[in-house]
């Protein structure tokens, strides 16, 4: 009796903080910046998620791409946002890498953020385009090779995962190849398909539409694991650089101010739609893992990250800008 007492007390104060979110809010429309262009992986995630939330939550929840500055622009502007709910981040692992990457940052991404839920996980593809006589690993670290720093290659963005990863590729191979940063995932993709920079490490779930209508040309993916979206591509481990891996994150964050009632009723929400059979299939379509996740548990996914990345930062040599 005493331990089912204690439970109970334990709940209540739960149930009296999401009683008190659901009728407290939203009142309004609700707005989600994605810190990076149209098309790339968060914003493919973000725009899959939002019907749902407006049915759950009785408002708009209104996407705007504020891309830029390898997602630092548009993540400040949410850091800097008032703590009442009404804006909101959707996040990648970004935010992990930048500060290892860039020295002064204007806000903290473990202080200055309270995490609502992970949604998804996924691994990055080395792509080329179709042209680049390359159809392995190894060809092209030959090639890069035999041509250092002629090899032009796409990024996210200057300190972005995407970016990150390939450092972390090329500082276990010993390459050196020419960096082209983008305002995002979506018009880096656009000038691989162009042929304007012929590779690039990309979100599974951005460049997986353009390898299966063969405008790219998949060599591994940054798992450990083979993907189950590309089952007959090499994770880049067992292709020739072991131990090589570097998975992606998808997430939904709040100011970290944001009054806990309220962050409880948006976890709720994300879950709920993350879990969904139709939303969970297209995410496994898209080549990613839907995850959904307790506040605490994202939490933890950050903290873990931020001190993976200046680990590998150090290790790979790269110098913060």
């Amino acid at each position: 009796m005493h331990i089912i007492a204690l439970a109970l007390i334990a709940v209540l104060p739960f149930a009296a903080l999401a009683a008190h979110a659901q009728t407290n809010y939203p009142l309004k429309p609700v707005r989600i910046i994605v810190p990076s262009a149209p098309g790339g992986g968060t914003d493919i995630t973000l725009r899959l998620l939002t019907p749902r939330l407006i049915e759950f939550l009785g408002q708009p929840f209104v996407v705007e791409n504020r891309g830029g500055g390898a997602t630092v622009i548009g993540t400040d502007l949410a850091a800097r946002a008032a703590p009442d709910g009404y804006t909101l981040l959707m996040a990648s692992s970004a935010l992990t890498v930048n500060p290892a990457m860039i020295r002064k940052m204007p806000y903290d991404a473990a202080r200055d953020f309270a995490p609502i839920s992970l949604v998804n996980t996924s691994p990055n593809v080395l792509v080329t385009h179709p042209a680049l006589p390359t159809r392995n690993i190894k060809d092209l670290i030959a090639l890069a090779k035999a041509k250092p720093g002629q090899i032009a290659y796409a990024s996210s963005g200057i300190g972005s995962s995407l970016h990150l990863t390939m450092e972390y590729f090329m500082a276990e191979t010993g390459l050196r190849m020419n960096h082209i940063p983008y305002k995002g995932a979506g018009p880096a993709n656009i000038d691989v398909i162009a042929g304007h920079a012929v590779t690039m490490m990309g979100s599974m779930i951005s460049v997986a539409p353009f390898i299966r209508g063969g405008r790219m040309r998949a060599l591994g993916v940054t798992s450990l694991k083979r993907a189950a979206l590309l089952p007959d591509v090499p994770t880049i481990a067992e292709a020739g650089v072991p131990g090589f891996e570097s998975i992606q994150w998808y997430g939904m964050l709040a100011p970290a101010a944001v009054p806990r009632d309220i962050i409880a009723r948006l976890n709720e929400a994300v879950v709920r739609a993350v879990r969904e059979a139709p939303i969970r299939k297209r995410l496994q379509e898209d080549g990613t893992d839907p995850a959904g996740s307790t506040p605490e548990e994202f939490a933890a996914v950050i903290r873990d990250d931020i001190a993976k990345w200046h680990r590998v930062v150090k290790q790979a040599g790269i110098k913060p800008d």
